[in-house]
């Protein structure tokens, strides 16, 4: 009985630090040869916004963003380094909704709108936050609460100038998002300028065309939404968002 005591107990430690994600860091990815770019105590290695006054902060072991950034220019959260070919970890969750709905269009596995009888994009109202990983500068793979699911390229979803083919391969092959509270994990692949992203296992994005991908690069954290000026409260749409578990591999 001691035996199956000390097992069960040995069990349950496992489960909770691999549920946290230290196990996870410690046997997958040091040993595959990726380096850590979020230390779990504080933004070193990231430049912090001018003027953010603390909004982007490390709150337990977390990176937290509460959408009230006071910096006037660029309050996106950005690495200090330049990258070029890279596979990217990073987990996230959405903590909750801004204070009001929000139009959330359904975009077609084409990365077109579906539209009513009269070519009227279709926007029923819901709660939303929206946030994304910006890529070298480029664009972003989005996180958000629309239906197609997180990971979307919306640059080149949107680049009316491009082939249908390269727009719909922008467009989530799934929604493999995990209810607003818990956490996600993305794994992103770019090389020269195809982008690959997996959503919690599931590949959405395969190896996508993605035309205006820079050569160099640091990786960011985005800013959306923020405080309506006149009301006092949070747009609808804003980085309610946290993010740990960041990691990256240099190819």
């Amino acid at each position: 009985m001691k035996n199956f005591n000390l097992v069960l107990v040995a069990g349950l430690i496992l489960f909770f630090f691999q549920g946290s994600g230290f196990a996870q860091n410690k046997c997958v990815f040091e040993k595959e040869g990726y380096t850590q770019l979020f230390n779990g105590k504080d933004l070193t290695g990231w430049k912090i916004p001018e003027g953010d006054n603390g909004h982007w902060s490390v709150i337990d072991g977390v990176i937290d963003y509460d959408a009230r950034s006071e910096a006037k220019g660029d309050k996106n959260l950005w690495t200090k380094q330049d990258f070029k070919n890279f596979k990217l970890h990073i987990e996230w969750r959405f903590k909750g909704y801004g204070d009001h709905l929000f139009p959330l269009p359904t975009i077609l596995p084409s990365g077109d709108y579906w539209r009513d009888e009269n070519g009227k994009i279709i926007e029923p109202l819901g709660p939303n936050s929206d946030s994304g990983i910006l890529l070298k500068g480029a664009g972003q793979a989005n996180l958000w609460c629309w239906s197609v699911g997180s990971g979307e390229l919306w640059t080149i979803r949107n680049d009316k100038s491009l082939s249908p083919e390269v727009r719909a391969a922008a467009v989530p092959k799934e929604n493999a998002d995990k209810p607003v509270g818990q956490w996600n994990a993305f794994d992103i692949t770019v090389v020269g300028d195809r982008v690959t992203i997996v959503n919690n296992g599931i590949v959405v994005i395969n190896n996508a065309l993605y035309p205006s991908m820079v050569v160099n690069g640091p990786i960011g954290l985005q800013h959306h939404g923020g405080i309506n000026e006149k009301t006092g409260k949070l747009k609808g749409a804003s980085s309610l968002v946290q993010f740990r578990n960041i990691w990256i591999k240099e190819l």
